[in-house]
Formats: structure tokens, sequence, C-alpha cells
């Protein structure tokens, strides 16, 4: 009986709803805690760093563990994480013991970053790895625009404590990815890499294309003799002719990162009351408009990533985000001018900005550093993938105010479309085409000293 992949991949970006809900339910909770406990600024950012700084240490720790234990064990370890983060952040009696629990769920939002992707890249067919990787993304989607609601739908400005309920939620999709992992199998490419060739070869039967069984299974083979002749330790992902694939891994979540997308994710909020909108629970719904444009924008990079190539959709994107970035910047600028349009034009600048990344850098991200490195240290090369996302990721949420406060929210939104525009030129060189091609035929193609761009 053939395994159905989709629902494979389902359940298992059931981690990605994780990470995006446990991203995104900071925002709402965020004026709640302010007032429950009379947080300052820095207070605000340290409680929003907190997740980012445990998931920096999750991605360092456990790219090793990925390729010892196997992908499914990871996923099952981190879904009782997500579990017990989400009770003690409900439940914590002061601040310091919330920061302590996001710290924890950081944990395993780090390590799932790219265990989950990496999943399923390696149990769907080449044909439709593109699609059914972005899945976790646009899960990652549906997870924040799913916190934005409960924060709404649990916000009540005449409870401070609104913001326990809110936590509270992520149990329930912790427990769902926990059961549901428990019945899928072990990807076949990590089977055949520790020696258990006649497994892998039942699933790769089970969920690739039957014209391709043989032939995968021969170069996994292949692969995997070769690995074993060769250096296996954490120093194996900086040789030589890797060094093109871990250029492509920092750069892209660098520019992904340092355009502010998750200013927006974790401060909107924050940035819709600098725009004029006073209660608390109001300023939750222009997010949810934002994490809808989000979900929908990611179903449509699903639908195009196999078609149109990782490499335009980069290029399309990143030209969108540039004017969109200067534009939410020249809506704080002409503030006074705008009046009370100003939250109006706020919306649309950031719908627009939202709508060309999530088409591009965030689903490439995690898609490309699935794809461009070998077998052998795979778990090691997303691994620190998932180090620079998450280690640029805090940088921005650490420094997003401070910026605000010293430099304006207007030349902080000019100073993202800046970056952008070098990350423009940086992608024309780097930003390689790996649609429909075979994790070895990459692998190759990287060892002959050949560029990203002739990819």
């Amino acid at each position: 009986m053939r395994l159905n992949v989709q629902l494979i991949s389902v359940v298992a970006a059931t981690g990605g709803l994780l990470f995006g809900f446990d991203t995104g339910v900071i925002s709402g909770a965020l004026p709640f805690l302010k007032q429950y406990w009379l947080l300052s600024d820095a207070s605000l950012e340290w409680v929003t760093t907190s997740v980012l700084l445990g998931a920096v240490l999750g991605a360092v720790t456990s790219g090793k563990l990925a390729d010892g234990l196997g992908r499914k064990r990871m996923i099952l370890i981190n879904a009782v994480i997500f579990g017990i983060g989400a009770l003690g952040c409900a439940f914590a009696p002061n601040i310091t013991v919330l920061i302590l629990m996001r710290l924890i769920i950081g944990v395993a939002i780090g390590i799932t970053s790219f265990v989950v992707p990496m999943y399923i890249a390696e149990i769907a067919p080449a044909r439709r790895r593109g699609a059914l990787v972005t899945l976790n993304q646009l899960m990652i989607t549906i997870g924040i625009l799913v916190s934005y609601v409960t924060d709404y739908w649990l916000s009540n400005d005449q409870q401070t404590d609104s913001w326990r309920w809110m936590f509270l939620v992520g149990l329930f999709p912790a427990l769902l990815l926990l059961i549901g992992m428990l019945f899928l199998p072990e990807t076949p490419r990590w089977l055949i890499s520790k020696q258990r060739f006649e497994e892998g070869y039942h699933v790769l039967s089970q969920v690739e294309d039957a014209d391709l069984v043989e032939q995968t299974m021969a170069s996994l083979k292949k692969e995997v003799q070769s690995a074993s002749e060769q250096e296996t330790s954490v120093g194996a992902v900086f040789q030589p002719w890797l060094r093109p694939a871990l250029l492509i891994t920092v750069g892209i979540f660098f520019f992904q990162q340092f355009s502010g997308v998750n200013t927006i994710i974790y401060y909107s909020p924050i940035i819709f009351k600098m725009a004029g909108i006073v209660s608390n629970t109001a300023s939750i719904i222009p997010a949810i408009i934002i994490g809808g444009v989000n979900v929908l924008a990611c179903f449509l990079s699903i639908l195009l990533l196999d078609r149109v190539g990782r490499r335009k959709l980069y290029l399309i994107g990143i030209s969108g985000m540039i004017p969109s970035l200067a534009l939410m910047g020249g809506c704080f600028y002409f503030k006074e001018a705008l009046g009370d349009s100003l939250a109006y034009f706020a919306v649309l600048s950031t719908v627009l900005y939202i709508i060309f990344i999530a088409i591009s850098l965030a689903p490439l991200g995690w898609l490309l550093i699935s794809e461009i490195f070998p077998l052998p240290v795979r778990g090691v090369g997303m691994s620190i993938g998932s180090l620079a996302h998450w280690g640029f990721n805090a940088i921005i949420a650490y420094t997003f105010l401070k910026l605000v406060n010293s430099i304006g929210i207007a030349a902080t939104f000019w100073s993202y479309s800046f970056i952008c525009l070098l990350g423009l030129v940086w992608g024309y060189f780097y930003i390689p085409e790996t649609k429909g091609k075979p994790l070895e035929l990459i692998e190759d193609h990287w060892r002959k000293g050949r560029s990203p761009r002739s990819l």
C-alpha cells in the first residue's frame, strides 16, 4: 500500500504551525503583559527575544542529534517540549519564569524550523518536493494567523491576564503533532544512511514515483558509500566545495530577517498603535488582516515554486519588497499630513510587503537549505541555516524598538528597504535554481566547483 505523501507532509508540518503560533502569539500578548507587570520597552524586547535566543540554542545543538536520532524522533521530542512550554507560559508566576518558558519553547522552534522541512524534503518525491516542503511554510503562516485570531478572541481590555489563555492554546497543536508523528515512517534517506537498507527501500517504494525507486535507491547507496569514506564530523560542512551552499544558507536568512519581516510579526499591534489605534484589542485586528494575507500569499507560493522556480521567485519577491518597505517608511514620515488615514496606509503598505516576502524569501529560505546540502552533512548544514535565521531574527527583534526610539520608525523601515536592495544584487549571483533537481545532482554540482547561478 502506498503512503499518502501529502498527509504525511501535513502531519509533519504541524510542527510548522507550532513554529508560527509560538512566534506570533507574543504579538497580541505584549500589550497585556506590559499592563499586567508594568513592563518597560526593554523588558518587552527581552520577552520577545527570549524565544529567539532559545531557537538559536536549539539550532546550535541539534544538527548532529537529527543525524544521530533521526528526523522523526527529533520531531516527537519537540512536540513534548512545545507542550511543556505552553503550560509553563500560561501559568508563569512572574516575568522571569515566563522568559524561561519562552526560552524553552524557542529551543523547540529552533529544532523544528529545520527538522520538519528536512523530514519532508527527504520523504517527498523529487518532482513534488518544492510544493511539499513549502507546505511547512504555509503551516507557519497559518500558525501565525491562528495566534492572531486567538489573541483577538481571548483579549479583554478589562482583564490584563488575558495573555495566559493565549499561551495555553499552544498545548493543543503540540498534542496533535505528538500523536500524528507516532504513525509516520522515518525518512528513507536517513534509514539508508544508517545501513538500514531494507527499511529504507520499503519506505522509498511507498513514497517515490514507481519508475524512480530503483534509480533513487542506487543513488542513495552510492552516496552513503561515498560518505562513509569521507569525514563526517561537523567540520565536514566547511569543506571548500560546500562553500557556495554555506554562503547561500547564511545569505538568504540575512536578507530575509534584515528586511524586518519579524518586527511586523512580533510588534504589529505596537506598530499600529503608533499609527493611531488606541485599544489593545483593536490593535490586533490589522494583524489578523496581515496574517490572512500571509497565508494566501504563501499558498500562492506553493503553486508557483515548482512552476516558476526558486530563482525567479526570489528576484520577483525582493524587487517588490524594496518599494513596499519604502512606502511603509513614507507613511510614518508623512503622518501629520495623513492624519487619521495613517492607519489605513500603514496597513496597505504592510500588506504589499507581506505578499512579496511570503511568495519568495519566507518559503525559499527553508526550502533551499533542505536541498543544497549532501546527506552526510544535511543535518549540520540545516542547523547552521537555522542558527543564522534565529540569530539574525533575535538581533532584529531586540533592536527594533531601540531603532524606532533613536532614528524614528520611518527611517527604520527605510533602512530595511536599503538592505533589500543589497539583497537583490546578492541574489542575482547566489540564488540557484533547484526546481525538480534530485538532491544527489545538486551535490554533484557543488563537487564540480560550479557557481550557484549555473545550477
